[in-house]
């Protein structure tokens, strides 16, 4: 892992996470650890509205807890209902709280790469649909991590659960001069709900 995520998983702790989010995550938890005991491949899709924020950091976070707590075979992917782009702040954001990522091209829709170990592949960012090729057909399970994404694909297709874990959007920062801190906060936030549910796998 790298050495300046650890700094910020030093931040986190299960004890600061309150009970009605532990409620929230832990479905999640048992369904990957039901596909370890299974000695199955776990492959999670974060889904939010236009996958431009939310849903990226969930997946980033969630691949590098997976590899931070030894949870093998984990593969984590992201969409939306509406392809838009990253927003460059959450690349910004997740620099500063320790990952390297790369932008490989320069389009409307970027494409990162984002670095969490150094021998581990990267994870492959862009905004896209959740039903987009890039991502698993089906045997998944899809996280809701916005409202509208929830209220707007009661049927995710292809996925064998799905887990309504929500965050608010810090897009209401965004041209106010609380950006970079709710930016921050909503990272961590995710970062160390992310760390909870990798916590009780092996538990």
């Amino acid at each position: 892992m790298n050495e300046n995520i650890l700094k910020t998983i030093g931040l986190f702790s299960v004890d600061n996470i309150p009970e009605e989010r532990k409620t929230v995550l832990q479905p999640l938890a048992d369904y990957i650890r039901g596909k370890v005991e299974a000695n199955e491949t776990i492959r999670l899709n974060f889904i939010c509205t236009h996958n431009s924020r939310r849903s990226h950091f969930s997946q980033i976070w969630a691949q590098a807890m997976a590899y931070h707590f030894g949870v093998k075979n984990v593969f984590c992917y992201s969409g939306g209902t509406e392809a838009t782009a990253m927003f460059p702040k959450v690349a910004e954001t997740l620099i500063g709280q320790g990952f390297e990522i790369q932008k490989l091209s320069e389009t409307e829709n970027p494409i990162y790469a984002v670095k969490y170990a150094p021998n581990e592949a990267p994870v492959i960012c862009f905004s896209k649909e959740y039903s987009n090729g890039f991502n698993p057909k089906n045997k998944f399970g899809a996280i809701m991590t916005c409202d509208n994404a929830d209220q707007g694909c009661p049927l995710v297709i292809g996925a064998e659960a799905r887990f309504p874990i929500k965050y608010t959007d810090p897009k209401v920062s965004d041209n106010t001069p609380q950006q970079v801190q709710v930016y921050a906060e909503r990272g961590l936030q995710i970062g160390a709900e992310m760390f909870y549910v990798f916590s009780q796998i092996n538990r």
